[in-house]
């Protein structure tokens, strides 16, 4: 089992920044991709960035160009740099890890994002 904690969201003004971090802890070596996911009221879940164990990255199209997703994997820790914040990044930002053959089973508890116009 992979434990997954998360810090770094809060309240933030349009055009702002904000980090998440994301510390992986148990079965790590299961991991073959971390990623973050958001969730907004009254919508789906969806992946915002994800980056393999190999160092490969991907983004959604709506935060392509002003987030940054990176690991250290000295620390078992993954990022997620926010740049040019606006409203309609606030969510839930979620931590997730992926293991082969399983998918996006392990997932952190969550942190707020609020962007404010």
């Amino acid at each position: 089992q992979v434990q997954l904690v998360e810090s770094g969201g809060g309240l933030v003004q349009a055009g702002g920044s904000l980090r998440l971090s994301c510390a992986a802890s148990g079965s790590i070596s299961r991991i073959n991709a971390m990623g973050w996911h958001r969730q907004a009221p009254g919508k789906q879940r969806e992946l915002v960035a994800a980056v393999t164990s190999g160092g490969s990255t991907n983004y959604a199209d709506s935060v392509k160009g002003r987030f940054t997703i990176s690991r250290s994997n000295a620390k078992n820790t993954v990022y997620l740099q926010m740049n040019s914040l606006n409203p309609e990044d606030t969510a839930v930002y979620y931590c997730a890890a992926k293991e082969l053959y399983r998918g996006w089973v392990n997932w952190g508890q969550g942190t707020q994002v609020t962007v404010s116009s």
